[in-house]
């Protein structure tokens, strides 16, 4: 019984070494790309950002799936021009897929951070104003309601309000729930106006 409970104890402790160095390793690789795409000009113009999600090659899925889940990571990436860059270099379908992995993928890490280092990560990613502003939401007990919308349809924070859900109550069951049924209705929009225009 004891050898039993102290194999799963290093077990347990194995896979959170894993997770760890996978997670370290993840992490910098996107810190990199990020400060590559930045030199090169990338996120200021969709043309240049769809030249280069083409040039990967067979690994463009891969890079695109990187570059949709760091924008909800680390906001700096305008997440719109990323979704209409994703269908006009994949198409719609396709495009859809991969902007609907990359972005659940990056809204679970988000509530994971914010959920571990609190408000002080959010801090660092978003002005004061607007995160009191979705803060107060907490305190009237309506914040699953925004934070449903705002994952429902474009033109919400939603990158912060994955931060945000990560210190409220919100249960990682219920978060997880709205962005997986929630996040197609907003990518489809996106996906397929834009096929469309």
């Amino acid at each position: 019984m004891i050898e039993t409970n102290l194999n799963e104890t290093i077990s347990n402790n194995n896979l959170k070494n894993l997770f760890k160095f996978i997670t370290i390793i993840i992490t910098i690789t996107i810190m990199l790309f990020i400060i590559k795409a930045l030199k090169l000009g990338i996120f200021e113009d969709k043309t240049i950002l769809i030249n280069y999600i083409e040039q990967a090659g067979i690994l463009a899925p891969i890079f695109f799936i990187i570059l949709q889940l760091s924008q909800v990571i680390i906001p700096i990436i305008p997440g719109g021009m990323s979704c209409v860059a994703g269908v006009l270099a994949f198409g719609p379908i396709t495009g859809f897929i991969y902007n609907y992995i990359g972005i659940i993928i990056g809204s679970i890490i988000a509530y994971h951070l914010s959920k571990k280092y609190g408000l002080k990560i959010i801090e660092k990613f978003f002005p004061k104003e607007t995160i009191t502003k979705y803060q107060s939401y907490i305190k009237t007990n309506t914040f699953n309601k925004i934070f449903l919308i705002g994952i429902l349809f474009p033109g919400f924070p939603d990158d912060l309000l994955c931060y945000i859900a990560g210190i409220s109550s919100m249960k990682f069951k219920t978060f997880l729930t709205i962005i997986l049924l929630g996040k197609p209705l907003s990518l489809t929009m996106y996906s397929f106006f834009i096929h469309l225009l």
